[in-house]
């Protein structure tokens, strides 16, 4: 299973419980589970954490290829996510919004397309119309979509201090 994460996922992580200064254990975890082939996420991510001026700005630059590249199998998916999107009765800004940001259409998109599950901090929408929220959008192609610590648990991670 490839767990594609979210951008929020990787900024909060920094901001918050796994800084570089406090945690770079959970930065060499996600190295290590990158070449495992076990966690990922696309190049449309990147371009947004390397927007910043920090230490995961540094890390995503230093780290191309744990962002995958926009594929042909991934646009195949775009129109029955656009369709979808348009189906529930979204604001036109909403949908203008989900498709220019592109990051989190992309992002699902790449994990339909390649049976990923989705890693992100966003929570399904309570009914609004105002945002397309990454996990219903997932449930509509049905991706499995979870949350940073449950990915963790699911790869059996421990993060541990050195002795």
């Amino acid at each position: 299973m490839m767990f594609l994460v979210d951008a929020n996922v990787l900024i909060e992580a920094k901001n918050r419980y796994y800084a570089f200064d406090i945690a770079p254990g959970f930065w060499r975890w996600l190295e290590k589970a990158y070449s495992r082939g076990a966690v990922c996420s696309i190049e449309r991510i990147r371009e947004e954490l390397l927007q910043g001026k920090d230490e995961l700005s540094d890390w995503a630059r230093n780290h191309r290829g744990f962002f995958f590249p926009l594929d042909d199998r991934t646009t195949q998916i775009f129109p029955r996510l656009f369709v979808w999107a348009q189906s529930q009765n979204f604001t036109g800004d909403a949908l203008n919004a989900f498709a220019a940001d592109a990051a989190d259409f992309m992002l699902v998109a790449h994990a339909s397309a390649h049976s990923c599950t989705v890693v992100t901090h966003e929570t399904a929408g309570t009914g609004s119309r105002k945002r397309v929220k990454i996990p219903d959008a997932c449930a509509a192609l049905d991706v499995p979509c979870i949350d940073t610590f449950k990915m963790l648990r699911d790869t059996r991670t421990r993060l541990e201090l050195a002795p």
